[in-house]
């Protein structure tokens, strides 16, 4: 018939670009192969997040998302990274572990969720796992996921249409998001030992030149639907990076009046289970080198 075999079908993620990744990339820019770019202890998350001896990042080749200004754009083109089994996995888990990591954190899983899935029934970490996602996640995904995650991630990062469009090619980003980040927020209420996020959510949003309207937006969104004691986290580190050439106002960094005014906004919200960065987080040192 010519018809590839539905089971074989790329559904992961909301673009439901159909691949057959056994044989051909989908619009993640992966095959079915796991492909780690860098897997060691990150010390600059949030502070329950890296707490004091950091938290064992592993940060997985290509997305599904694409936007244009990623910092960290050449492993989401899979322009770095090694090949790595599902048994491997599982023992970069033990050695992240055995360095005195606070959790596992899978950076950009979910096009990969079926080799995550098989390296947790081999080994399931003993400390939290986090599932750190752009946030254009479809639902069928994420119940599986909801199996071996016990805190989520996620960024929330445009309120308009207009914009993620303008970034990602994407016209309904903010539809999918905001239907993940509820079903997150329901499925894992807030638990935190010693100040360290033990199960839970913490809902990220980076601030971009001249979007301050849409911050804004997206601030009030999440005080209308903060559930089980989710955190917010505003970060102001946009960097210029990325293929940004078309795109005058990405050129440059938040200015003290932009972060000003949604620090303002944050606080007024009333949202007491915050985080905001400082400006001065807006440097390349903070981008990690992809050396695995």
């Amino acid at each position: 018939t010519g018809k590839m075999n539905m089971k074989n079908e790329c559904r992961l993620c909301p673009r439901m670009c159909m691949a057959d990744r056994e044989i051909t990339t989908g619009y993640c820019g992966v095959k079915n192969t796991l492909r780690v770019a860098r897997a060691a202890l990150h010390f600059w998350e949030e502070p329950c997040i890296s707490g004091t001896r950091g938290s064992g990042t592993v940060f997985f080749c290509g997305c599904p998302l694409g936007c244009i200004y990623c910092q960290n754009r050449e492993i989401a083109l899979a322009h770095y990274g090694k090949a790595v089994t599902p048994a491997r996995l599982t023992e970069i888990f033990l050695e992240l572990e055995g360095q005195g990591a606070h959790n596992i954190n899978l950076v950009n899983p979910s096009h990969f969720i079926d080799q995550i899935e098989h390296a947790v029934a081999i080994y399931k970490p003993r400390i939290p796992i986090i599932y750190n996602t752009h946030g254009y996640e479809s639902i069928n995904s994420l119940e599986r996921a909801n199996a071996f995650v016990d805190v989520y991630l996620p960024d929330l990062k445009f309120f308009s249409n207009a914009l993620s469009k303008r970034y990602t090619k994407v016209e309904n980003y903010f539809e999918h998001a905001c239907k993940a980040i509820k079903f997150m927020m329901q499925s894992k209420p807030t638990v935190v030992e010693n100040g360290i996020i033990k199960q839970g959510v913490c809902v990220r949003h980076l601030a971009l030149p001249l979007c301050v309207k849409d911050s804004v937006e997206i601030i009030n969104w999440f005080k209308q639907n903060q559930e089980n004691g989710a955190y917010f986290s505003l970060m102001s580190q946009y960097t210029p990076f990325g293929e940004i050439e078309k795109f005058p106002e990405l050129q440059r960094t938040l200015t003290k009046g932009e972060y000003d005014r949604l620090t303002n906004a944050l606080f007024e919200s009333g949202i007491k289970n915050c985080f905001i960065q400082e400006r001065t987080s807006a440097k390349t040192q903070f981008i990690p080198k992809w050396d695995f």
